[in-house]
C-alpha cells in the first residue's frame, strides 16, 4: 500500500524521509469523540490521493488540549509526541482544527504552541495544510486577520467557484463542492487585502480554500474536504441531541445541499414529534439508519484531486531539496 500509517513505537526507527516518497505529520486536534474518525478520514483521503507515491503518515496532537482517559490512552499508544515528530523533519504537515473554548483564539491554552508550529512549518517544510480553526490561526498569526462570529452555523455542502491556473486546482472544474461546519469565518476581503490567494469561494461561504506563499506554501481550508459521507449527518444528530438536552436554545440548522427531499421529510417528521416534548430520550428515535441510506460524498473526487496536486507539489520540492543536498549546495 502506498500509504503507511506509522504509529509511534510500531516500527523500528526508520529515517524520517522515505526514499522515493513522503513523510506527512498529521496533527489531529479534534475533540475526543472525533479523534478516531478524523484519523480514518484523512487516511482515506491521502490514500486516494497518493496513487503510487509512497506516503508515510504519522499522527500527533497539540499537548495542551484537554483529553479524557480513552483519548489520552489512544494518543499515548500510537501518536508521536509533537517535539519528536518535528525533530524527525517530516516533509509536510497537516494540522486540524479543534472545538474553540474561548471567544478569541489567543486565550486558548494552545495558542502560543500553535503560533510556534506555524512558524516552524514556514521555516522547515515546503508546504503545510491548515484546517478550519487552524486556518483561522494562520490568518491571525501571520497577517492579523481575525475571524468573526457568524449569526448562524455555516453548515452543509456548498458549491464554489475556483481560481483557474493554480497547480493545486489542476484538472478540477467548477463548481468545487466542499462541506463546511463552523460558527466563525474569515472575511474574504480581509484575506485578499492581507495577500492571501483565494483559490475557491462562494457567496454563501466566503473563502473556502486560500493560500499564503511567503517562505512556504500554507494551504488553508475553512471547510472540510476530508469528511466522509455521514459526517455531517452525525454532527446534525449531535446538535439535535444538544437541543433535546436544552444545551442549545433553538432547533439546529439543517446542513445545506446535503439531504435528499425524502430525507428532509423524515427529519421534518421527527422534528414535529420531538420539538414540543424536548425529551433527550427521543434521540433514540432519530431516523439515523434511514438517513444514512443514499448519502453520497459528492465532494470526494474534488478533495482527492486537490490533495493529489498538493502531494505532487511537496514531492517535487522534496526532490529539489534532496538534489541540492547531494550536490552540496
Amino acid at each position: 500500500m502506498p500509504l503507511d500509517i506509522e504509529h509511534r513505537g510500531s516500527h523500528p526507527r526508520p529515517p524520517a524521509r522515505l526514499a522515493g516518497g513522503l513523510t506527512i505529520g498529521l496533527l489531529n486536534n479534534m475533540p475526543d469523540p472525533a479523534l478516531e474518525a478524523t484519523e480514518l478520514q484523512f487516511g482515506a483521503l491521502l490514500g486516494a490521493a497518493a496513487g503510487r507515491l509512497p506516503v508515510r503518515l504519522r499522527f500527533s496532537s497539540l499537548p495542551e488540549l484537554a483529553r479524557g482517559p480513552v483519548a489520552r490512552a489512544r494518543i499515548d499508544a500510537g501518536y508521536w509526541p509533537l517535539d519528536e515528530l518535528l525533530a524527525e523533519r517530516p516533509d509536510a504537515l497537516i494540522v486540524t482544527g479543534t472545538e474553540p473554548r474561548t471567544p478569541v483564539l489567543e486565550d486558548e491554552p494552545y495558542w502560543q504552541r500553535l503560533v510556534r508550529l506555524i512558524e516552524w512549518a514556514e521555516a522547515h517544510t515546503a508546504s503545510s495544510v491548515w484546517s478550519c480553526l487552524a486556518a483561522h490561526a494562520v490568518a491571525q498569526a501571520l497577517h492579523g486577520v481575525r475571524r468573526q462570529r457568524l449569526p448562524a452555523k455555516r453548515f452543509g455542502v456548498f458549491e464554489h467557484r475556483i481560481q483557474t491556473g493554480n497547480p493545486l486546482l489542476e484538472q478540477i472544474r467548477a463548481p468545487l463542492l466542499t462541506p463546511h461546519s463552523r460558527w466563525n469565518e474569515l472575511p474574504l476581503e480581509a484575506l485578499e487585502a492581507a495577500g492571501f490567494g483565494v483559490l475557491s469561494s462562494s457567496r454563501e461561504t466566503g473563502a473556502d480554500l486560500f493560500v499564503s506563499t511567503r517562505r512556504s506554501l500554507l494551504v488553508c481550508f475553512q471547510g472540510h474536504p476530508e469528511y466522509e459521507p455521514a459526517t455531517l449527518l452525525k454532527e446534525y444528530r449531535r446538535d439535535v441531541g444538544r437541543y433535546l438536552r436544552s444545551e442549545q436554545p433553538v432547533w439546529p440548522t439543517l446542513p445545506h445541499g446535503y439531504f435528499s427531499p425524502q430525507a428532509l421529510q423524515l427529519i421534518a417528521a421527527f422534528r414535529r414529534r420531538a420539538e414540543p416534548a424536548r425529551d433527550p430520550e427521543l434521540l433514540a428515535a432519530f431516523p439515523m439508519a434511514s438517513l444514512v441510506e443514499g448519502l453520497e460524498a459528492r465532494w470526494q473526487p474534488g478533495a482527492a484531486a486537490i490533495y493529489r496536486n498538493w502531494l505532487k507539489y511537496v514531492a517535487a520540492a522534496s526532490e529539489r531539496t534532496n538534489n541540492r543536498a547531494v550536490a552540496g549546495v
